[in-house]
């Protein structure tokens, strides 16, 4: 190593500089310059007198430039490399890297471990060795090692998807530093103060002092998903305002495919939001949601079936729900469910059928007594396959009631001051442990004065989830194949209990529609659910952000695990893959903030790579360069430059590889795109074959034109002018539309021409053909020499299976509705590529289309002539049989072929706008 700054690959190389005293008495001497003497040959032979003449020094400064070339070019082969880093330093003990691998790390990992690499190799050329700690580590014994086997140590981290603390790290520093005085100390920080950062920097830098390095980049992360009623929302989290203002946030579902994105941008705070309002159908979608360039864990939100908002139907059979609303059932039930689910009430006389034909996941029945008839069957299916059918008593209930109940029930019930009554309210007993209720709070204001009593049967307290403070159930459920029902034994309004007015109303909903959420109905009493199960690691995110296998010390986590993530249970999916539980990174209600550090005993740095500087091609240059300068050096020194010598061999020879060094690329070996080109590539424009029939090729020309005139005052299209393209010569794919007129005396064009043609016509473009020969061409009768002409050059085309334009087809019904597409003539045929045959049961169905637009159009009646007009709009062609309503329909069928080619069969598809709405619950 030379200097402070410069080093080299092989740096053996270098002591061929000990030869350069050699080279220099070898480049010292210089032959003379030859001698100038006439040619005469007599008086070359008799007067000139031979001398010998001592060979001449080699000026000392072409001697110099030489040296210079060889030394320089000594040093382009030794590998000379600029790198601040590799200079040396003032300590001279070992050097210890403490490292934060948590996931602030990740998104900047790369330049962390470049930064580290170029410590540990400067410090092993320094004979010092090396140590690292990671703190996702915590207690691991420090061990001093050399270079190689400290980048291996390094090369085995990995950034871990959540942040441990850096206080346990204290200890083997401690102990190191206690041996190794003279340690010099480099911590690599994410900037975040999670996991005590900043206390961990204040207890160090008053035992040693530290050398502190931390990235210009700033984390986000993301927590806090919210199912509101109109949206998926989230929170976007910064440490300080030094991070980027704005950013895009995107959701995907469980195959990593993107739903849908949403924008956020920080205010004035650290908090900002992403909202995703999008159909509830694809936001039960979700999966995950992260932040668009930000590569880790914390910016990572996992979903599931919590956050999902489910369908609920709901039927009252009150009579006073349109007079007083405020006192129906359906009134609480409603806002109680808004936040996390979406309500629907039934408007028909059959609800339920209606509800479920809705495909609702939850089917709340509030004082309805008895399900009858069809629907009865189809509710208990519902059930059955995996439904949750949800029960409020009231005074149908307590007449009559059918076996859509989890209990057998009493009739009449029990009333305040009445037989079997009590003579005050009822308060709520506390929630058992195997209740799905167990956690919620159960308020003392909430009073029960009427309930329907559950016959005491066996099997009664398994079947009970909340009970009254006198024992009698007041909710009860039973599972019913895959489902679950359940019965809640007051009425859903306030004539019964005071419960819908409490939040505890709101909490007892949620837990039965997360029931739902993930399939699985629960059924108390079992042995099962007396404990919280155990879900086993499925898929965890690493400290990237990448969902992989889980790591072999993950463990299993309580059903109800919240948190937070840690070695032991890192983030990702836990459970079985119907039903996964979702782990989070970071917390609800966890704040970013930015680690505080120590005036003294910390030397702050930014993490700036000081990447290492390839000096090879600079000394190269220069040794060419002064390669160049020593030939015309020793061309001015042997007279060769001089202005009676007009031709130098030399010099030419230098002249010629200059100029084949400067010399433009041929063109037969450039890729050039003619302005044309680039003009149909920025505007839409229609395009004509020409046929070398110059009044042929001017109709359409012309036709062209006046059709992209109309066009442009008729629709939004704005078309260019019409272009002429060759098939052998010009780009197909920039042109949407190919008018080609048939002229039979034309030869056919070359093979290559039809293979372009092929390729444009399947990659998506339309040919219309135009035969011109509707007056000559008989029904059944022999083919007319245009048609023959078409059908040879077709020969090597692969075209569809063609019909005669159908009265349904979408390309009659894209802009205006016509029955024909006629031209200069009207009774010539169309075709077009065939349609599937249309659905019987969809008879009422306007138009019909297939999967992609026809690559081929053909025709007969001669559109261009029919289109062609000059500017003021006069025809330049007559029509036959004629007239201004054969014109303007001929421009109408030209526009809707246009549209057609542009739009493909998005018509077809408007007329089912309505069930489309329908199945997305609009």
């Amino acid at each position: 190593m030379l200097g402070l700054s410069l080093g080299f690959t092989a740096p053996l190389v270098l002591a061929a500089l000990a030869g350069l005293p050699v080279l220099y008495y070898l480049l010292r001497i210089t032959p003379p310059r030859p001698s100038q003497v006439p040619f005469p040959p007599l008086q070359l032979i008799l007067d000139h007198n031979p001398t010998e003449e001592t060979p001449a020094r080699t000026p000392w400064w072409l001697l110099a430039l030489r040296l210079a070339l060889a030394a320089l070019a000594i040093f382009a082969m030794a590998g000379p490399l600029l790198n601040p880093l590799l200079a040396g330093n003032d300590e001279h003990g070992p050097l210890v890297l403490l490292i934060d691998d948590g996931w602030p790390a990740a998104p900047d990992w790369a330049r962390r471990v470049t930064a580290a690499t170029q410590r540990i190799e400067a410090a092993g050329r320094e004979g010092r060795p090396s140590a690292i700690l990671a703190f996702s580590e915590g207690l691991r014994d420090l061990v001093l090692a050399d270079a190689g086997k400290t980048l291996e140590r390094l090369r085995a981290l990995a950034p871990q998807p959540y942040v441990s603390s850096r206080l346990p790290a204290l200890a083997p520093l401690r102990k190191l530093l206690a041996a190794q005085p003279q340690a010099e100390l480099v911590w690599i920080a994410d900037g975040l103060d999670l996991g005590a950062a900043s206390e961990f920097a204040k207890t160090l830098a008053g035992e040693h002092q530290l050398t502190l390095l931390q990235s210009a980049h700033v984390p986000l992360a993301l927590t806090g998903a919210e199912s509101l009623p109109g949206a998926l929302e989230i929170s976007v989290l910064r440490p300080g305002a030094a991070a980027a203002p704005d950013g895009l946030v995107r959701a995907l579902d469980q195959k990593g495919l993107n739903i849908a994105n949403a924008p956020f941008h920080f205010a004035d705070g650290n908090v900002a939001k992403a909202s995703f309002q999008i159909p509830m159908e694809l936001r039960n979608e979700i999966a995950r949601l992260d932040i668009v360039g930000e590569e880790s864990a914390g910016a990572v939100a996992l979903l599931d079936e919590r956050w999902k908002r489910r369908r609920i139907g709901l039927v009252s059979g009150a009579s006073a729900d349109i007079a007083q609303p405020l006192l129906a059932p359906s009134y609480y039930l409603t806002r109680a469910l808004a936040p996390f689910a979406e309500v629907r009430e039934a408007k028909t006389s059959d609800p339920v059928n209606e509800l479920l034909d809705a495909r609702v996941s939850v089917l709340i029945l509030a004082d309805v007594g008895i399900v009858a008839g069809p629907a009865h069957d189809r509710l208990r299916h519902f059930v059955e396959d995996g439904g949750v059918l949800l029960r409020f008593a009231g005074v149908r209930m307590a007449g009559s009631t059918d076996d859509l109940v989890p209990v057998k029930l009493r009739r009449g019930g029990r009333i305040l001051g009445g037989s079997l009554s009590w003579d005050t309210p009822k308060k709520l007993a506390p929630f058992d442990r195997e209740s799905p209720f167990f956690g919620l709070p159960a308020p003392e204001e909430v009073t029960v004065s009427r309930q329907v009593l559950a016959e005491p049967e066996p099997g009664l307290r398994p079947k009970t989830w909340a009970a009254l403070a006198d024992g009698t159930p007041l909710v009860t459920a039973e599972r019913r194949g895959k489902g679950l029902i359940a019965l809640v034994h007051v009425s859903a309004d306030t004539t019964w209990s005071s419960l819908p007015l409490s939040g505890l109303f709101v909490g007892m909903l949620q837990r039965v529609v997360a029931m739902a959420a993930q399939g699985v109905a629960i059924e108390p009493g079992k042995d099962e659910a007396r404990e919280p199960a155990s879900l086993a690691p499925a898929r965890t995110l690493n400290g990237f952000g990448a969902l992989g296998a889980p790591p072999a010390n993950a463990k299993p986590v309580p059903a109800n695990f919240a948190g937070p993530a840690s070695a032991d249970h890192p983030p990702g999916f836990y459970g079985p893959a119907e039903a996964p539980l979702a782990l989070n990174t970071l917390e609800p209600g966890v704040n970013l903030t930015a680690a505080s550090y120590p005036v003294t005993g910390v030397t702050l740095g930014a993490l700036a790579l000081a990447e290492p500087v390839d000096l090879r091609p600079w000394f190269i240059a220069a040794v060419f360069a002064l390669f160049l300068a020593d030939a015309l050096a020793s061309l001015w020194l042997a007279g060769s430059l001089r202005p009676g010598w007009r031709k130098a061999p030399a010099l030419a020879v230098l002249a010629l590889a200059i100029g084949l060094a400067l010399a433009p690329v041929p063109d037969a070996l450039a890729q050039t795109i003619s302005p044309r080109d680039f003009d149909a590539a920025l505007k839409t424009r229609l395009a004509y074959v020409v046929t070398g029939n110059k009044m042929l090729d001017d109709s359409s020309r012309m036709g062209l034109a006046t059709l992209s005139r109309t066009l442009d005052a008729r629709t939004s299209l704005s078309p260019g002018d019409p272009a002429a393209v060759d098939l052998a010569r010009d780009e197909l794919a920039f042109y949407p539309l190919l008018y080609w007129p048939i002229a039979a005396e034309q030869p056919q064009p070359s093979s290559l021409a039809v293979s372009k043609l092929a390729a444009y016509m399947k990659n998506g473009g339309t040919v219309i053909f135009d035969t011109r020969d509707a007056l000559t061409a008989r029904p059944d009768g022999p083919p007319t020499p245009e048609t023959r002409w078409l059908r040879q050059l077709l020969e090597g085309v692969d075209v569809p299976e063609l019909e005669r334009i159908p009265p349904d087809h979408v390309v009659t019904k894209t802009f205006y509705l016509l029955e024909g597409f006629a031209g200069r003539y009207n009774i010539g045929e169309t075709w077009i590529e065939a349609l599937p045959p249309p659905d019987p049961n969809d008879a009422s169905r306007p138009a019909r289309a297939g999967d992609s637009v026809s690559p081929v159009i053909i025709t007969s009646n001669d559109l261009a002539s029919a289109w062609a007009a000059d500017r003021n709009g006069d025809p330049l062609y007559p029509l036959v049989p004629g007239g201004n309503r054969q014109r303007e329909m001929s421009l109408r069928g030209g526009i809707n072929l246009v549209m057609y080619t542009l739009t493909g069969n998005y018509k077809s598809d408007q007329v089912h706008v309505r069930d489309l709405l329908e199945r997305l619950g609009h």
